[in-house]
């Protein structure tokens, strides 16, 4: 088991995250890896990291209910308080390597490590 940490881009932790109008049947975090040495260590374990406006990421995703989410301290967390922002700490094990795609990063726990701060979007006089 390995552990990463990562800025919360996108998070699909309370439902399955859906693919063309189709649910994928997994929960998924997508994290901004913001320490070059978190992309170098997933690169070494053969995972595939991806950028998005210059910043790389990774989806780490689980198909179990059961995943753990917690606070700094270990208290638990309701997987809905995750979100955009969030600093996180992200347990995960590693599939079976693949010859084009490599390994795929299942996510077994998450440790909200800082919280980050909710940005409203001005909508003006709405």
């Amino acid at each position: 088991m390995s552990v990463i940490n990562g800025v919360v881009a996108f998070a699909n932790l309370t439902e399955h995250e859906v693919y063309n109008g189709s649910s994928t049947g997994k929960y998924s975090v997508v994290i901004s890896l913001e320490d070059p040495a978190e992309v170098k260590k997933l690169e070494a374990e053969g995972v595939k990291v991806k950028e998005y406006k210059n910043t790389p990421q990774r989806k780490f995703t689980t198909k179990f209910e059961d995943f753990q989410v917690v606070d700094a301290e270990g208290e638990p967390l309701s997987r809905s308080s995750v979100r955009w922002g969030d600093k996180v700490r992200i347990k995960y094990n590693l599939g079976a390597p693949h010859p084009v795609h490599g390994c795929t990063p299942y996510m077994q726990a998450i440790r909200v490590v800082e919280k980050g701060e909710a940005v409203a979007d001005d909508d003006g006089d709405f």
